[in-house]
């Protein structure tokens, strides 16, 4: 069962008559953002599936994250610092 033209214009008419022309841009518009938020969802998704092993054993962290929280708790500035920098002093 094939959605033809003459089905289109059935269902636009339907749309016309029960929504109006004024409503349709902001129909689209909604519809749009819709679109956008899922997409964007989506690709949240498919980044957070890119976590390794290696992360998941840290508890979701990435490296620098647990670097970052392993200087805290020993009390280590990490402003302006590479992770080279920190990694070094707090091993010293």
């Amino acid at each position: 069962m094939a959605f033809g033209t003459q089905e289109l214009v059935i269902v636009l008419v339907a749309f016309f008559i029960l929504f109006g022309a004024e409503r349709l841009p902001k129909l689209a518009r909604s519809i749009g953002q819709a679109k956008g938020e899922f997409h964007e969802g989506l690709a949240d998704i498919k980044k957070a599936g890119d976590l390794t092993e290696e992360d998941l054993d840290r508890g979701g962290r990435t490296e620098a994250a647990a670097l970052t929280e392993q200087a805290e708790e020993s009390g280590v500035e990490i402003d302006g610092k590479t992770p080279e920098e920190v990694e070094d002093e707090m091993s010293e």
